[in-house]
């Protein structure tokens, strides 16, 4: 089986210290650490399973600058086969909708069975996989957690409202979006990255791919920040401080003063 998965490089939010930058529409990216979208992580793991039990390879895709190929590395360190990197100046502040164009022309360019992205990365809209498949006229399943190959089908399940699962039998290619959970990653040690430091990794622009510089990117998003910020607190909202045990025993004493316990 052919398998596509579609990552994202995004802030480590266990190693940062978030601020907004000067014109408040966005986080101050200097100095920031990175790695991998957690979600698609769980992707790429995913793929690697299903390979290991059918055979095929897996393609690692991202779109970003220069500094993206790193996430494209670890993911090879982690069992994919190859990486393919998207960058072009064109397609700096795309939307949604114009990363989901450029990676159906990426996809248009190979012959794909399958086709995975996390359900979400770090701005948490978790709409470019259904877009992809919208793009694509492939069939699609958000929030997998779990993945039963047949023959020329498989089996995913889904998580539903109120804890519930269901089952659906998708006709391939399709595209699925992954949701943490249904699996476990593998650790990826310090001799995979080595092995794979020096693998070239293709770089494909606007160009390259057949996309129309004035569709993505700034020129064609639909959507723009406008705003980012913290939300004032509301009315009878308090923040707890103190040490773990002060807060829990303070939490612990407002809830039985309001007959919460």
């Amino acid at each position: 089986m052919e398998i596509l998965v579609c990552v994202k490089r995004v802030p480590d939010t266990a190693e940062n210290e978030f601020e907004l930058n000067s014109e408040g529409n966005d986080l101050d990216r200097d100095d920031l650490v990175y790695s991998v979208n957690e979600w698609d992580n769980y992707a790429v793991e995913e793929a690697i399973q299903i390979v290991d039990n059918l055979g095929g390879s897996i393609t690692v895709v991202t779109v970003g600058d220069d500094e993206a190929e790193e996430v494209l590395r670890r993911e090879m360190a982690m069992g994919a086969n190859n990486g393919v990197l998207l960058s072009d100046d064109a397609f700096d502040g795309s939307d949604g909708r114009g990363i989901a164009a450029i990676l159906k022309a990426e996809v248009e360019k190979g012959k794909y069975d399958l086709i995975l992205t996390g359900a979400q990365a770090d701005e948490g809209a978790g709409q470019v996989g259904g877009m992809l498949a919208a793009m694509l006229d492939y069939p699609y399943a958000s929030l997998v957690n779990k993945i039963e190959p047949a023959d020329g089908k498989i089996k995913v399940g889904r998580e539903i409202e109120g804890g519930n699962q269901e089952m659906n039998e998708i006709e391939l290619p399709c595209v699925l979006s992954i949701q943490t959970g249904i699996n476990e990653p593998r650790y990826v040690g310090i001799r995979g990255i080595r092995k794979v430091a020096s693998v070239e990794i293709p770089v494909k622009g606007a160009g390259d791919l057949g996309v129309d510089a004035g569709s993505v990117g700034e020129a064609g998003a639909k959507i723009k920040r406008v705003d980012y910020f913290v939300p004032d607190l509301g009315d009878g909202a308090e923040m707890l401080e103190g040490s773990t045990d002060e807060i829990i025993e303070k939490l612990i004493e407002k809830l039985k003063a309001k007959g919460g316990l």
